[in-house]
Parts: structure tokens; C-alpha cells; sequence
């Protein structure tokens, strides 16, 4: 079955939107999709039907009870894992991952390692550098090759050493789009003896992560990132998970995953993000191969989406290249496309990204210009004082017309 970008559309209630009769061309992507139906409805539903806390004796509470577990599950089978208590829900990635640095910086020892890279969103990085700082800990940088768009393999080789305890590294960059070989970083951390922390979150909405096929020991995500609500989450290994030394409240639950589940979560948040997989699904059943499994069914609707995405990108990167003065900073020939995600960003000779960018908004096409918290990124290629890059990141329901009428305006 072939993919159909209409019914895709038709389960977004925001691309209706006009404003003075002009529709919005959302490009603004990787910083957050739009969400879905099946998410809304799964939100609505809750908050009319079940809203209130957990493990209480009367009905609401049974429900809230039950939509969480529904979704831990969900979100295992989304990333690969056996196993529901894996999953650790939060406010977002950022928020997370800076309560999980509290507790794997408890294991650290002054002169141990610490491994990060120069090609990640600063939520990948900071929160790891204050733990270094905290526990005394030297910090090690892996780098990219400005001139590739990806690690430099000597550097993966020099950074991590018998001395290193942590390693963190993204799946796919939100600046340049590179899908980095995680697996080989994991395989290097873990000769020495290290731990591995992934960032998917610009990945996770475009192509399906297996965390056993990674062999990482954490992995982070966001549902708003791929058509859900805001709402953060990350796998970890459950004998890790067990291991470490939450910080939480004296009645909180010991067990997984609500031992690093601190508070009251957004439980509208957790069913919106069941709606969300369950949109993946339903891709997966009626335009994939479909399958007995949930896990088969995402399979297949990742399948169907990413052949659709890279047409888009293949489309957009060569109207960009087309255009006098745009250079595309990242992977952009015909061989690299299987190795990118459909986030493009470009630089104009003597037009700076936020001139275009506002130029773009006044048709109602929404990027984002600057450096999207990815600062090392854009000091590595020297674009910190031009203000940085703009990005034009696809989605699912983006159209070759939309891509159309942005690269019209950017000719004119």
C-alpha cells in the first residue's frame, strides 16, 4: 500500500488552521511536531473520564492507574525493551536527564572520565558537564569533521579510554541531521567498561530505535517531538535502573519505574503519548505491511514514513542547492540521504537567519533560525557571530508543495 499524505493530513487538526485566510506551512519541526488526533482524543478522554492520582480505591484512580501502564508498555515495545518498567516518564528529555545525572554522578570518583560530543543538543551535554563538575570528574569531547558532517573516527578513538566511566552521544544531530553509528560508540564505551546514554529525540520521530540492537544502557526521547503531547521519557537498563540511587520523596514507590517517576506526572501526558504510538500503528496497518504485534505494526509505519521523508528531503535539499548563495550544512548527496534524518539547515552568503526566517513568517512558513541549543555545533563551524543557521525540519505530513512555495520564496 502506498503512502497517502492526504489521510496523513487529515490527522492533524492543525493544519486547518489559517490566519487571515493564509494556511501555516510548518517547518518548525524538530523543535516540536503538531500533534495528532489519536492523541488528542486520548488526552480529552482522560481528562473528562479519569483525571485524578494514582493508585487510589474508586474508579478514576483504577483508570489512571490503568492508562499508565498501558503506556509504559506502549513505550516498550516503541523502543525495543521487554520490559514496561524500563521506561521512566518526566516532564522532558532535559528535565530527565538532569534528575538521572544526580544519580549516576553518586557512582562517579574524582579522575574518572566522562565522554561528550561536540554535535550535540546542549540537553545532552550540560547536564553531564555539571555532573563531571560535581563529582570531579575530567571531561573528554568527541568531535565532527566539518567537512563530512560526521565524528571524526579518530577522535571516538582518542576520547574514550580505559579511564572512562560515562559516555553520552545522540542518535541524530537536530542541527546538521546526521544519523551518528551509535552502536560503535556503545561497543567502544562498553570495551572499557563504560556507561551509555543516548539522545534520540531527533531520531525517534523519523525511524524506530532498538535499544538492543544499540546496546546503549540509557535512551532518551519526547512524544512532542513525534506528534504527541509535552512529555519526556527515557529507557534504562532495569538492572541499572535498580542500581542507582534515586532522588525522590521518603513514601515515594521503590520499585520501577515509579522510583525515578518523582511526583505527580502529567497523566493526560502519558495517555497522549499512548495516542501518539498508537498513530505509528495505524500507519503501519493501513499504508505498511501491518503485523501481529504492536512492535510489527510500528515497524511497518516507520517503513512506509522514512520512504516518504526521504523524498522530501531529497526534494528540498536540491531546490536549496539550486539557489544561488544557500549552502546546505550537512550530509547532502544521493549516498549520505539513508544517513541523515529530513532536518536541513543552511546558511546565506550576506543574509543572516534571522532576516530570513522572519521573511519566511510573514508567508506563514514557520523554521527556526539561530542555534537550537546545539552551541557546539555552530561554534565548530564558526557561525556563532553570523547568528548561526537556519533550519527546515520535515515531518510526516509536510508536502512537496509546501517545500514548493518555501523555495519561492527564498528565490524571490
Amino acid at each position: 500500500m502506498a503512502y497517502d499524505i492526504t489521510r496523513i493530513r487529515e490527522e492533524f487538526p492543525s493544519l486547518t488552521v489559517t490566519d487571515e485566510g493564509q494556511r501555516r506551512i510548518y517547518f518548525d519541526n524538530p523543535g516540536g511536531t503538531q500533534i495528532c488526533q489519536r492523541s488528542i482524543d486520548r488526552m480529552n478522554h482522560y481528562l473528562i473520564h479519569a483525571n485524578t492520582n494514582t493508585h487510589g480505591p474508586f474508579r478514576t484512580s483504577h483508570m489512571t492507574d490503568e492508562i499508565i501502564d498501558q503506556t509504559h508498555a506502549a513505550l516498550a515495545d516503541f523502543v525495543g525493551s521487554d520490559d514496561p518498567g524500563e521506561i521512566i516518564f518526566g516532564q522532558n528529555m532535559t528535565t530527565i536527564t538532569f534528575h538521572l545525572a544526580h544519580s549516576i554522578g553518586r557512582t562517579l570518583r574524582p579522575g574518572d572520565e566522562i565522554v561528550v560530543t561536540r554535535m550535540d543538543h546542549d540537553a545532552n551535554i550540560s547536564p553531564w558537564l555539571l555532573m563531571a563538575r560535581d563529582a570531579g570528574c575530567t571531561v573528554r569531547w568527541i568531535d565532527f569533521d566539518p567537512a563530512t558532517y560526521r565524528f571524526d573516527p579518530s577522535s571516538v578513538e582518542s576520547a574514550i579510554t580505559d579511564k572512562t566511566r560515562f559516555v553520552a552521544v545522540n542518535y541524530a544531530s537536530n542541527a546538521l541531521g546526521t544519523i551518528n553509528d551509535v552502536k560503535a560508540v556503545a561497543d567502544a564505551a562498553h570495551a572499557v567498561g563504560a556507561l551509555v546514554f543516548v539522545d534520540s529525540v531527533q531520531f525517534s520521530p523519523h525511524f524506530l530505535t532498538d535499544v538492543k540492537a544499540i546496546g546503549c544502557d540509557f535512551l532518551a526521547c519526547s512524544a512532542y517531538k513525534y506528534y504527541g503531547p509535552h512529555q519526556g521519557m527515557v529507557w534504562g537498563r532495569r538492572a541499572l535502573l535498580e542500581l542507582l540511587d534515586p532522588y525522590k520523596v521518603r513514601p515515594a514507590d521503590d520499585t520501577l519505574p515509579s522510583r525515578f517517576e518523582t511526583g505527580t506526572q502529567s497523566h493526560e501526558g502519558m495517555a497522549g503519548t499512548l495516542g501518539c504510538i498508537e498513530h505509528f500503528e495505524w500507519i503501519g496497518e493501513t499504508m505498511g505491511s501491518g503485523g501481529a504485534t504492536r512492535r510489527e505494526r510500528l515497524v511497518a509505519g516507520f517503513d512506509v514514513v522514512a520512504a516518504y521523508e526521504k523524498d522530501l528531503a531529497r526534494h528540498l535539499i536540491n531546490g536549496l542547492q539550486s539557489i544561488p548563495g544557500m549552502q546546505v550544512k550537512g550530509l547532502s548527496g544521493e549516498a549520505d540521504l539513508d544517513d541523515r534524518v529530513p532536518t536541513v539547515c543552511v546558511t546565506r552568503d550576506g543574509v543572516d537567519p534571522e532576516t530570513i526566517a522572519r521573511n519566511l513568517a510573514g508567508h506563514n512558513i514557520f523554521v527556526w533560525p539561530g542555534h537550537y541549543y546545539a552551541i557546539e555545533i555552530i561554534e565548530r563551524l564558526g557561525l556563532t557571530d553570523a547568528g548561526g543557521m537556519l533550519r527546515i525540519g520535515l515531518g510526516q505530513y509536510n508536502t512537496r508543495t509546501e517545500i514548493d512555495e518555501l523555495l519561492t520564496v527564498l528565490e524571490g
